[in-house]
């Protein structure tokens, strides 16, 4: 855990601080845009690293599922097909929303 909060310090220290540090008088609307340049990304990335946790516990458990029971290979199949499909677009989504708050910049 420590290491986690280092981490994160030394991301923040490292690229958001020379931020303020070279930016110009131009009022809110310059830290609204990085707000949601910031936001369009973190939205993507825990989106897909989230969707892709997901994809593999469902193929795991699906996999396991067919190597316990070959016989019912079909009946596991096409829901896992319909859970993986439903599971990537909640990340294609968060990739929609990423660009709508891009758009907004």
């Amino acid at each position: 855990m420590k290491k986690l909060i280092a981490r994160i310090s030394v991301f923040f220290v490292a690229f958001i601080a020379p931020i303020s540090a070279f930016a110009q008088e131009v009022g809110a609307d310059a830290y609204k845009g990085l707000g949601l340049a910031l936001g369009a990304g973190f939205a993507i990335g825990f989106a897909a690293f989230g969707g892709a946790l997901g994809q593999s516990k469902a193929a795991s458990a699906a996999l396991e599922g067919i190597g316990r029971n070959p016989g019912a290979s079909d009946k596991i199949f096409t829901p896992m097909i319909i859970a993986l499909a439903l599971i990537e677009s909640l990340v294609i989504y968060a990739l929609l929303i990423a660009f709508m708050l891009y758009n907004k910049i």
